[in-house]
């Protein structure tokens, strides 16, 4: 339910903020083939000694069209990242022939190559499409959700379908005075937690998986502290009132 992001974390530190996060208990690492950084993350994942089957690493596909260049790009990203499977593999985005490319994803899956399949960033219509055409029901979809874009919509429709709701910047980047909101504050000074801890909690109360990113170990050890409290259902709605229904980024 609490993973570990590496968006746009140079791959000069990856292996080392991996390894940080593994020894601080992260279970879920997440890349993409486009952050540049999965050979860093295998590398990691691979030096931690831990069982292969305790890590669960995702990442997503990037920069193709259909059928063809999918299967020679999970090829490529297993030998990217040195492991013998992937836990887990999304379609990026929906662009280029993403019904093809799917399907490439599901015959990978047969094949035992990748453990299970998804996408990111696909909103009602897409995944509509995509679902009306795939064998798989896709595991996750992976979308921008935080306080300020809670996706209510979205996650009904996902539940209703069976696809697990995972948030992209759980944190909203900062964006919008995040780690200054008054209402966040007020919340998390009642609990004795942090503003991060309280946005994260929000989440995860709706069975929102999250996959916060940092650097720094002692945040990253903040960032999984969020299983000794719970927020009231008034505070759920005090925040439920944050809702822009906007990206913060311009983004889908």
């Amino acid at each position: 339910m609490v993973g570990f992001g590496t968006y746009q974390m140079p791959r000069r530190i990856t292996q080392q903020c991996v390894t940080d996060a593994l020894e601080v208990g992260y279970r879920h690492i997440d890349t993409a083939q486009c952050y540049g950084n999965e050979h860093e993350v295998g590398l990691a994942v691979k030096a931690s000694c831990l069982p292969r089957e305790e890590v669960f690493v995702t990442t997503k596909l990037w920069g193709v069209r259909g059928y063809g260049d999918t299967m020679r790009s999970i090829e490529n990203s297993l030998r990217t990242i040195g492991l013998d499977y992937i836990d887990l593999f999304l379609i990026h985005e929906p662009s280029g022939d993403f019904i093809s490319q799917y399907q490439a994803m599901e015959d990978a899956r047969q094949m035992g190559l990748l453990r299970s399949i998804g996408v990111a960033n696909f909103m009602q219509e897409n995944y509509l499409n995509l679902i009306a055409h795939c064998k798989v029901i896709p595991a996750v979809n992976q979308i921008e959700t935080h306080v300020y874009r809670q996706q209510t919509a979205m996650h009904r429709l996902l539940q209703q379908h069976g696809t697990w709701h995972e948030s992209w910047s759980p944190l909203a980047c900062g964006q919008n005075g995040f780690f200054r909101d008054p209402v966040l504050q007020a919340i998390a000074d009642c609990h004795g937690k942090t503003i991060a801890q309280v946005g994260l909690r929000w989440l995860l109360q709706q069975g929102i998986d999250v996959i916060p990113k940092t650097t720094h170990k002692q945040r990253m050890q903040e960032n999984l502290d969020l299983f000794d409290f719970s927020l009231s259902d008034a505070e759920m709605q005090a925040i439920k009132g944050l809702d822009t229904g906007r990206s913060q980024f311009n983004w889908w």
